[in-house]
């Protein structure tokens, strides 16, 4: 009966919440950058008014790839929240954003193919980095089941605090925060041509915004899991590394994909391999 609960609660409060978080990073952004910016509330009214508008695209494929993409994002989220397995929802994240690859890909548009490779790339740096976080966290609770965190006496980043900048380095190119927006990007440079989005519009990119709603939960939750013996705690953390997110993202430029897959490779490893060097010398 809880899981059903927190199945529920995943499902109406995650994009509420991941919408406000979205507006408040906005202001922020507004803030760093000398504007007033929009409402909080600004990304619940775009999501409205798209969903008010008529369904256009390309070919039937494409709908169907927006569909499969917020039922994953969803599906991770629910899953996260009622202690699945973490390579599960890795799973399942990652059919979402093959699926959303493959609707940029349906268009002919050269600024969709563009995104969609973009994404691959994307794709093939920050996934390697989420594998090897939550394996660490599995030789630190002994399980790959987000409920075997909530066992642990002791916060995880104490034990793995460079895998937390691991984890990071893989969000920031997962939300598609410069300096690695490469394939499609929210600031307003990119207002109208957004890369893999670009043929998306009416109620599919509304689907596809409401789908990022829950990566942004799905995100920060990850990013809970190494506070996970205190609620406060958790909020701290979650709320700290979300502003240096947000602050990274408006003090870099967008960097190449060549640099994104030697960076996160190589940074990836060394990292791990430090911090599993000095867990197993504790």
């Amino acid at each position: 009966m809880t899981k059903i609960i927190l199945a529920v609660l995943a499902l109406v409060a995650a994009p509420l919440l991941g919408a406000l978080i979205t507006g408040v990073d906005r202001r922020i952004t507004a803030w760093l950058q000398s504007r007033y910016g929009p409402p909080i509330l600004q990304p619940i009214y775009d999501v409205l008014k798209l969903l008010g508008k008529e369904p256009m695209v390309t070919n039937t494929w494409q709908a169907l790839c927006a569909y499969v993409y917020i039922v994953a994002a969803a599906l991770s989220v629910v899953l996260l929240f009622t202690g699945s397995d973490l390579l599960l929802i890795f799973f399942v994240l990652t059919i979402g954003a093959v699926f959303l690859v493959m609707g940029a890909l349906a268009s002919p548009s050269p600024y969709s193919q563009i995104g969609g490779q973009r994404e691959l790339l994307q794709m093939l740096a920050y996934e390697p980095l989420l594998i090897l976080v939550f394996a660490a966290i599995a030789m630190v609770t002994g399980s790959f089941k987000v409920s075997a965190v909530f066992e642990v006496t002791r916060p995880l980043l104490y034990d793995l605090p460079l895998m937390y900048i691991v984890l990071g380095y893989a969000l920031t190119i997962k939300l598609r925060k410069s300096p690695f927006d490469i394939s499609a990007s929210a600031h307003a440079h990119q207002e109208l041509v957004r890369g893999v989005y670009t043929e998306y519009s009416g109620p599919f990119l509304a689907m596809i915004e409401i789908a990022h709603w829950y990566e942004v939960i799905l995100v920060l939750g990850l990013c809970a899991l190494f506070w996970s013996t205190s609620v406060v705690g958790m909020v701290v953390l979650v709320a700290v590394t979300y502003l240096a997110e947000i602050i990274v993202d408006n003090v870099t430029a967008r960097l190449t994909w060549r640099f994104m897959l030697k960076s996160a490779v190589g940074m990836g490893l060394a990292l791990t391999i430090v911090n599993m060097l000095w867990l197993y010398a504790q």
